[in-house]
């Protein structure tokens, strides 16, 4: 019943933030063909051999309204996954939320998710791993720091508004999940960040951007913010009980850190409080470093990528990069379960993270838009069939206790009932560490 092997996995890439003050919405499932060419792209996992997908239904599309969903789509979508044995890692929210719920500021958004996720949850009893909200920071950042999507406000109070709502979101997200289906894993994805002080007026503005890069994992797993994090929560409208909400319904005992880095993740920060893209300074597995210590939960690695460029090479290349720096992040004692290459294909705007609506394609996918395999495909498919079955023999790694789709059943109702039990217990039900023989 346990996961045999690591977790490589890709993703479809599903954003669909709102722009242009909510008139127009970015639909990165249609920009990159994927309604059209779904079943060609599910192919394709399969020339890869690639058995863990990054995937999530169109919110917009399928949430009508309060109690009213279309699952036209998941039913067919899903029904194949279920049916090529692929294991998919659910994103419910991925940047955006249907017209009707308006944005992040909506204080309803919580409870009204935490019912969207059951019912999914209902409709689709076989899938046990979930992101609920994907990268909450990144989302509650860009919607409501920088004024780029949804909201688009850009101020301190908007911010931690947009942060609390779609924090307790995922996990009431997660609570209504369990109610479903006990045995379920959450995977975070979450943007893994460091900001470096430019010049030594410049330290104490990086110490608290270091510091508030955190606060969407501290709600989520229940850990206490840093002092002055908790100063600026409240200073910014959140109140003594909502930040005890969070230290009294984390649910971390079912959780999987999981963090993304791509070269834009670190940052230079100037005296008057600019920041900048710094490139890769530390690295993905220093990085991981400071976010495992903190939270001490197991790691996946679960989005990275780069542009194909002139040479044809500099994806491939940046996925050796990555995987060298999962080998280490595993050699250093770190229980690290997977890594994805971020997303499946092109996608489209993301070089003006999705600000614009230019439809200029971002070669970033293992696959080109035309479905035709990159080097970075190629790269990766080597690197799967190699790595594999290595992984789970050397020394010690961790197995997870997924069930396969095409196990769900007899093996679901025993997991259900060890689950639940642990669940009385107040014991892990996700990652359990155990000692393979070579």
């Amino acid at each position: 019943m346990a996961a045999p092997w690591f977790m490589f996995a890709t993703g479809i890439e599903n954003s669909y933030p709102t722009i242009k003050n909510g008139s127009a919405r970015v639909d990165e499932l249609e920009k990159c063909g994927h309604y059209t060419h779904w079943r060609r792209d599910f192919e394709l996992l399969k020339e890869l051999d690639i058995r863990y997908l990054r995937y999530g239904p169109p919110i917009h599309r399928v949430w009508l309204g309060h109690g009213r969903y279309d699952w036209s789509f998941p039913d067919e979508t899903f029904g194949v996954l279920k049916t090529l044995d692929v294991v998919p890692i659910v994103d419910l929210c991925h940047f955006g939320v249907p017209d009707w719920v308006g944005n992040f500021q909506n204080p309803d958004f919580p409870t009204l998710f935490a019912e969207y996720a059951s019912a999914f949850a209902q409709r689709f009893p076989w899938v046990q791993l979930y992101t609920p909200v994907n990268e909450m920071f990144i989302c509650a950042t860009f919607s409501a720091a920088y004024g780029w999507w949804n909201e688009q406000l850009a101020n301190d109070t908007a911010f931690v508004t947009a942060l609390k709502h779609i924090v307790k979101a995922n996990v009431l997200a997660m609570a209504a999940i369990l109610e479903i289906r006990p045995d379920a894993i959450f995977i975070q994805s979450e943007s893994s960040e460091y900001f470096h002080a430019d010049e030594p007026d410049a330290i104490g503005g990086a110490e608290i951007l270091n510091a508030r890069r955190f606060l969407s994992l501290d709600l989520n797993y229940g850990r206490r913010v840093d002092s002055d994090m908790y100063q600026f929560l409240l200073d910014n409208g959140m109140t003594r009980d909502e930040y005890q909400f969070f230290l009294t319904h984390h649910l971390r005992q079912h959780c999987i850190m999981g963090n993304d880095y791509y070269v834009t993740n670190e940052h230079r920060v100037a005296p008057d409080g600019r920041t900048w893209a710094a490139g890769e300074i530390f690295g993905y597995a220093e990085i991981t470093r400071q976010y495992y210590d903190r939270y001490r939960l197991p790691v996946m690695h679960t989005e990275t990528n780069l542009a194909q460029g002139a040479n044809g090479d500099e994806a491939a290349t940046w996925l050796r990069k990555e995987w060298a720096n999962v080998l280490r992040v595993r050699n250093s004692g770190v229980p690290i379960v997977g890594f994805t290459w971020y997303s499946l294909t092109d996608q489209v705007d993301w070089d003006t993270a999705l600000r614009e609506d230019n439809g200029r394609v971002n070669p970033l996918g293992l696959y080109d838009l035309d479905r035709n395999i990159r080097p970075v495909g190629k790269a990766y498919q080597q690197l799967i069939q190699r790595w594999r079955r290595v992984l789970p023999t050397q020394s010690v790694c961790l197995t997870l206790p997924i069930i396969q789709p095409s196990q769900f059943g007899n093996a679901h109702a025993v997991s259900q009932q060890e689950a639940a039990q642990d669940l009385r217990r107040g014991t892990m039900a996700s990652p359990t560490m155990t000692d393979h023989a070579g």
